[in-house]
């Protein structure tokens, strides 16, 4: 079986498709130009960029795998979740349910958070968790979570937030902060290369209560920083550990609260190899390789692949 899957989320044009035989993903992405110095894109000029990427990256993709496509799945939204909306997802949506119904093979519909977590299950090896209960974090640019994890008959897996950023999300909090020391848009990789080299000497309090963080306070402190010519070297290094530490109280907290179950991380923001190293060791915590924590498509095959062999009643 081989299933096509699409996601055209704020900042990234991705397809991948998932072969079932050698459980095998192929995928081919794309970030959306952010001119030098500038936060982010307006949902117009995503939509627009998704239209002119993404049918070069599913031709790339079909060429590079000469495999008849048995489903196609997009995913049609932030989250499954009532109200749960952007303008850009409607691209890979449309694209998707289109080309399903020219190849007669059926269309399927997910979150663009729920790929992320089969992207990262996927990537550690872990697919298996699917049919269990977990925790999973979801920590991008747009998102700040925990989600407390459940088999679904429908949509194979159900996610209820159980904790979350009060305000900044965390990737909000590492792109200001890369802004501020120069870096250009999106500054994650780059962020995490510079603190790798920084030294800690402020003290952190991450502020969590009942498990929900506030990440406002990173970014003042690290404005601070700068007034006082700290190197950037150790404001990078600051804004990771203070998410870090928010992340760790946020963890203890709710492992306190549902037990010992497994931990998934996922999103941009995990791929930061100083959270990834540190979580592993404390937690044995499973996470996403980096090329599948960052927006892709991968999960969303996966997904269409597990919906096509209910559907058919495998």
């Amino acid at each position: 079986m081989t299933v096509l899957g699409i996601d055209t989320s704020n900042y990234t044009t991705s397809a991948a498709l998932y072969l079932s035989d050698g459980q095998r993903v192929i995928q081919k992405k794309k970030l959306l130009p952010v001119k030098s110095g500038e936060k982010g894109l307006r949902q117009s000029d995503a939509v627009f960029h998704h239209t002119v990427q993404l049918h070069s990256l599913v031709r790339e993709l079909l060429e590079q795998e000469e495999s008849d496509i048995d489903a196609i799945c997009a995913s049609v939204s932030p989250c499954l979740y009532e109200g749960s909306y952007m303008p850009c997802f409607l691209v890979g949506a449309n694209t998707g349910e289109c080309m399903a119904s020219a190849c007669k093979v059926p269309f399927f519909r997910t979150s663009h958070q729920h790929g992320h977590i089969a992207a990262a299950l996927y990537s550690c090896g872990k697919l298996e968790l699917i049919k269990e209960r977990f925790l999973a974090f979801h920590l991008s640019g747009g998102t700040t979570q925990a989600l407390l994890v459940e088999p679904d008959e429908e949509e194979i897996f159900r996610c209820r937030i159980v904790s979350q950023s009060l305000d900044l999300k965390a990737g909000q909090a590492v792109d200001r902060v890369g802004l501020m020391i120069g870096l250009d848009f999106p500054c994650g990789q780059k962020l995490d290369i510079l603190a790798r080299k920084g030294t800690l000497t402020e003290k952190i309090r991450p502020f969590v209560v009942d498990g929900n963080c506030s990440l406002s306070g990173v970014e003042n402190q690290c404005r601070k920083m700068l007034e006082r010519g700290q190197s950037h070297e150790d404001i990078a290094r600051y804004c990771i550990e203070y998410i870090s530490a928010s992340l760790d109280k946020m963890t203890e907290y709710l492992l306190g609260r549902y037990g010992n179950l497994p931990l998934v991380y996922s999103g941009g923001v995990m791929s930061n190899s100083i959270i990834r190293e540190k979580f592993q060791t404390k937690y044995g915590a499973y996470f996403a390789a980096p090329e599948f924590s960052s927006d892709n498509a991968a999960g969303v095959a996966v997904i269409g692949t597990l919906k096509n062999k209910l559907s058919e009643g495998f």
